[in-house]
């Protein structure tokens, strides 16, 4: 299995609410709306987004990022109203040993409504069916509640807080580890 293979064309992936697509610079607008949230981005490793050039810039990194073939997020688009309101992605796929990261984020607005959940089990479907993982893993700010609700929510196991496990915006964090392994994926197939 090859990064190139499967993230060469970013497929287009559709559930009830969403369409998880490539990510464009038409986009830029409603990233910042978010983007520029300090709720959004208070855990992310990223800084919260001052200008729309800050917008601009990291969709252009995406876009390079695609054109060469590399892991990249795919845009969450609420298909009620056509607006980008996150991005979810495999931040990480160590193909040698079958394992990759899922991270996501949302606008404030759409929480608390299932939308990440829905958008992490179908990333987390695609990386079981398409991509041979046996483990897929996600980790949070031990403070970040939301995330590791989502994380419980699509049937990932909580391992454990890796203390100090990350260094970001100039303080070290404890962070959850939660998983899932291939044999559950029938756990998540059948969520509602």
């Amino acid at each position: 299995m090859e990064i190139e293979k499967i993230f060469g064309n970013l497929p287009t992936l559709e559930t009830e609410r969403l369409l998880l697509r490539k990510i464009t610079l038409e986009d830029a607008w409603d990233m910042h709306y978010y983007g520029s949230n300090e709720n959004v981005s208070k855990y992310v490793t990223w800084e919260t987004h001052k200008s729309l050039s800050d917008t601009r810039e990291f969709i252009e990194f995406v876009l390079t990022k695609y054109e060469n073939k590399k892991i990249a997020p795919w845009g969450i688009e609420y298909k009620e109203n056509g607006k980008l309101i996150g991005t979810i992605d495999f931040v990480s796929w160590q193909l040698k040993h079958n394992i990759a990261e899922i991270g996501y984020v949302l606008s404030q607005d759409y929480w608390g409504k299932g939308i990440t959940t829905e958008a992490a089990k179908e990333v987390i479907k695609f990386g079981f069916e398409n991509m041979d993982l046996v483990r897929i893993q996600a980790r949070c700010d031990i403070e970040n509640i939301g995330s590791a609700r989502v994380m419980e929510k699509v049937s990932m196991t909580f391992e454990g807080v890796i203390r100090k496990g990350i260094f970001v915006k100039s303080k070290h964090r404890d962070i959850k580890m939660y998983s899932i392994i291939n044999e559950e994926l029938s756990t998540i197939l059948n969520l509602k």
